[in-house]
């Protein structure tokens, strides 16, 4: 099948209790080992080309890619979406550029301007038969593009969400409960420790998004910065030369809690790019003579994988959805 967008995957992911993975592309093995994973555990998905995505690999070189997955795939839906967009020009190019969801982050913007920005993508891009996901309240954190300074994220206001929607016609909304972006995503006060010592994060706020949802029925919404960073990826970096110290995700049963409201879309990036970084590191510790690409990237391809698959069964619910 062609390119799809998110419209149908999101009402059976609303209707099924279960949400779509939404996982950020920058290379072939990273669209290689995502699409396997989807493809033996059939499950839909979305692949995302960010603004620094686009910057480092170019716009044709990821399509291109994401085409080709598409032909050795044909039983799976796939969508292209571009993530945190920051202008109604990048919007307009990938538009124009073939993707067939796009995200408008007006998020840091006041209200009304907020809305104003989104309405603009939206009508240009239903003209062109593309789906919308805009954003209210703000992530802490750094992720390619995206940098919010910690003390100035916002929980997004459940009272906004109704009239947001309405004046903009978005058809998917990312909302902010406590999530972030990037590895580090609480310091290590805002924790406290279990019984085997280990970190724990304070609680997502799923009274706002269960009022959000009140406010909002049937609608998509998405979650950001929803990577869990696993932490035998952050002991494997570390062992093999990495400096990554308190390194805190979102704990997957949290995740899959809100996978099954009415979050249809949850983003996932760190994840892959610890599994990725752990095993390559590890590689060349044990093969430091070695030198051809091919060689490490194919351990770091099967972690992708490895990665992917087990985001769609423990965390998303999307398994056998197609």
């Amino acid at each position: 099948m062609p390119l799809v967008t998110t419209k149908e995957m999101f009402k059976k992911a609303y209707d099924g209790g279960y949400a779509i993975g939404a996982f950020n592309v920058n290379n072939m093995e990273i669209i290689q080992g995502i699409t396997e994973a989807v493809d033996e555990l059939k499950s839909p998905v979305i692949l995302q080309v960010s603004k620094g995505a686009r910057a480092y690999a170019n716009h044709t070189y990821l399509v291109k890619l994401v085409e080709a997955a598409v032909i050795e795939h044909p039983d799976i839906p796939i969508a292209l979406h571009l993530d945190h967009g920051d202008s109604f020009e990048l919007c307009k190019s990938c538009i124009d550029g073939g993707f067939t969801s796009v995200m408008i982050d007006a998020s840091s913007k006041p209200f009304e301007e907020n809305i104003a920005l989104t309405r603009q993508v939206v009508e240009y891009a239903h003209d062109k038969g593309v789906v919308v996901e805009a954003e209210l309240g703000t992530l802490e954190g750094v992720e390619d593009e995206v940098k919010v300074e910690a003390g100035c994220a916002s929980y997004t206001r459940p009272e906004e969400v109704e009239e947001f929607v309405d004046k903009t016609g978005c058809d998917s909304l990312a909302i902010a409960i406590g999530t972030s972006h990037g590895a580090y995503k609480f310091r290590p006060e805002q924790c406290t420790r279990n019984a085997d010592g280990i970190l724990v994060p304070p609680s997502l706020r799923f009274d706002v998004l269960e009022e959000c949802i009140k406010r909002l029925p049937g609608f998509p919404i998405v979650l950001h910065g929803s990577s869990s960073v696993p932490r035998e990826f952050v002991d494997m970096i570390n062992t093999y030369g990495g400096n990554m110290p308190d390194a805190i995700g979102i704990p997957e049963d949290q995740l899959r809690k809100a996978a099954k409201l009415a979050v249809c879309k949850i983003n996932i990036d760190s994840d892959i790019r610890l599994a990725m970084t752990g095993n390559i590191r590890k590689y060349f510790a044990e093969h430091p003579d070695h030198f051809d690409p091919r060689q490490y990237l194919k351990p770091a391809r099967q972690a992708v994988k490895d990665m992917v698959a087990r985001k769609i069964v423990n965390v998303l619910g999307s398994d056998h959805k197609i």
